[in-house]
């Protein structure tokens, strides 16, 4: 089955992208693949480069960075969710003349459409937060 993960939370606040974190990982594990990762409104602030956590708390930026190095999973954050929380890319950064991105390599910045396209390509989009 293919499956494709809408995260609305911020990994800051709430159990919704840590949730979504293990079901990712679960359904790779029982041999499913995951399309696609979309982080719509709060859920994009977990592509943040800059994030750091107490020591004390488990690190909630590398668990999504290994899916996409290890398993090829695609990992969006919804574009204008993004720029209303300063969250950029290289090209993003040089279009608005900050001097650095402030998301990690691992992500990509899109539109909705990406969802759409996700929704269409998956068996089951699974929503997380809200």
């Amino acid at each position: 089955m293919i499956y494709s993960l809408l995260v609305l939370s911020s990994p800051a606040s709430g159990h919704g992208a840590r949730t979504a974190q293990a079901f990712a990982r679960a359904v790779l594990q029982r041999g499913h693949s995951i399309h696609r990762v979309f982080f719509l409104d709060e859920g994009t602030s977990t592509g943040s480069a800059s994030a750091v956590f107490p020591q004390d708390e488990t690190d909630r930026l590398q668990p999504w960075v290994d899916l996409a190095e290890n398993h090829g999973v695609e990992l969006v954050l919804c574009i204008s969710s993004a720029l209303k929380r300063g969250m950029l890319d290289e090209a993003e950064a040089q279009r608005y003349e900050s001097p650095a991105a402030t998301i990690h390599p691992a992500f990509i910045v899109s539109g909705l459409g990406q969802m759409i396209d996700a929704s269409a390509n998956s068996d089951r989009l699974i929503t997380f937060g809200g």
